[in-house]
């Protein structure tokens, strides 16, 4: 299967809006950061599941050349990784039928609450306009599912006062916005060859995100052959970061692909 990182960034994007600082202003590509999101295709290209829906959505799917996704896995309620969601209408207005997508329950009942006109059964559009036709599921911490044919593992964190739902396909594991990963869910990772993990900055502890030292023993822990940081600050250049970090440890970009 194969890994595309759609966007790297974190809640502000990168560049930060009204900011001069040195990555803000990079001519490095890789420094430009839009909102956290993944696509994952099996070998034969046939099924793509998408990871979160970012603001930036519909740009990123252009920028990827995506035609289809059979199913969403949303891993929080968080704004930058769902207020995007709407970007899904295409696939049901164009290409028929409805949209499989999978949240933490406490997050498909925010789902519900926030974009009433998708899940109310009841909301009819006007005539002539269209809405996204998206079929909501649960998941449920360490409950196997089988999502547009990948056998996932559901993997809980703590960030902050929620816990979001990464996961184990594999031999990837794949966990955003977190601060601390309880014991089961490290044993549930341990044995990956491709980890992916938040980083926000280099020092001071940050109270809901690993920072890159917190980041990087996570990874130790784990043995990964290959760790690779996502929901990247704007205090962190690529270039600057790829010099610093250990072997087997480097910050994504958006577009990066990984074969796994």
């Amino acid at each position: 299967m194969r890994l595309r990182f759609l966007g790297t960034g974190t809640s502000f994007g990168i560049p930060v809006v009204g900011c001069d600082c040195a990555v803000c202003t990079s001519a490095d590509p890789r420094d430009r950061r839009s909102r956290s999101g993944a696509l994952l295709t099996s070998d034969d290209g046939q099924r793509v599941l998408l990871v979160d829906t970012p603001p930036e959505l519909r740009l990123q799917l252009l920028q990827a050349g995506v035609r289809h996704v059979d199913a969403v896995w949303i891993t929080h309620c968080h704004a930058d990784h769902i207020h995007g969601i709407d970007d899904l209408r295409v696939f049901s207005a164009h290409l028929g039928g409805t949209v499989p997508a999978y949240a933490p329950e406490d997050c498909a009942r925010t789902l519900r609450h926030r974009f009433a006109y998708i899940f109310d059964p009841g909301y009819e559009p006007h005539p002539g306009t269209t809405r996204p036709e998206i079929q909501l599921g649960v998941i449920r911490p360490y409950e196997p599912v089988t999502i547009a044919g990948f056998d996932a593992l559901p993997v809980p964190v703590a960030h902050g006062n929620i816990n979001p739902l990464g996961f184990r396909i594999g031999d990837l594991g794949y966990i955003t916005d977190a601060k601390l990963i309880p014991a089961r869910s490290m044993d549930a990772l341990r044995g990956v060859r491709v980890l992916v993990l938040n980083a926000l900055w280099w020092g001071h502890p940050h109270p809901t995100h690993l920072n890159v030292e917190e980041a990087v023993e996570v990874a130790r822990a784990l043995g990964a052959e290959r760790t690779y940081l996502t929901h990247l600050t704007h205090r962190l250049g690529h270039a600057d970061l790829l010099a610093r970090l250990p072997a087997g440890v480097e910050p994504a970009y958006d577009g990066l692909e990984v074969e796994i």
